[in-house]
């Protein structure tokens, strides 16, 4: 196998890093952070895929960059980052937990209270860089939820391995996974 992955996203080409998951599984490494060019060329196509929303929700920390340059595309305002703990500043946080297959241990997923309420009644996307298993947009769909916002979309620049043959999902490529 190959040591790096050549992913090209509409004429943009990265070579992706092959990492070790555990002893049966390997991943392309793809990392936004960092990467303006990226970023900036990946927002215009994904905003073009979107539907009309209220709000654009993702997780800290790899997606916001992404919901920023899409925001910002997209003459919004401001988007909502579930916090992956409780933050001193939070009033009445709503809280769900996940399991990701690139993190070891469970994690939280917050909102703050002030947030949750600036989502109720209202449409959101919730985006990520890469959608895998699907439990880290599960995990967010069913915090904006609890928050009583409606999930109109679930987007990522990329969904890997059987996450591209799921027909709710909005991606511009495919990443497989290596096994």
């Amino acid at each position: 196998m190959s040591e790096t992955y050549k992913l090209m996203i509409n004429g943009l080409e990265r070579e992706l890093p092959i990492i070790e998951i555990n002893n049966q599984l390997s991943i392309a490494s793809f990392v936004i952070l960092g990467d303006t060019e990226l970023v900036c060329h990946v927002a215009p196509l994904l905003a073009e895929k979107l539907p009309s929303v209220d709000y654009i929700v993702t997780a800290e920390a790899k997606g916001i960059p992404l919901i920023h340059e899409l925001t910002r595309i997209m003459n919004k305002k401001e988007y909502i980052i579930a916090r992956k703990s409780v933050k001193a500043y939070m009033k009445n946080p709503v809280i769900n937990r996940v399991n990701s297959i690139t993190t070891k241990d469970e994690q939280l997923l917050c909102l703050d209270g002030k947030d949750a309420a600036l989502l109720k009644g209202k449409k959101v996307a919730i985006v990520d860089d890469v959608i895998s298993t699907g439990e880290s947009i599960r995990a967010l769909e069913e915090l904006v939820q609890q928050a009583g916002a409606m999930v109109v979309a679930k987007a990522a620049i990329l969904a890997e391995g059987d996450a591209a043959d799921r027909d709710d999902l909005i991606f511009l490529e495919k990443l497989p996974i290596f096994e």
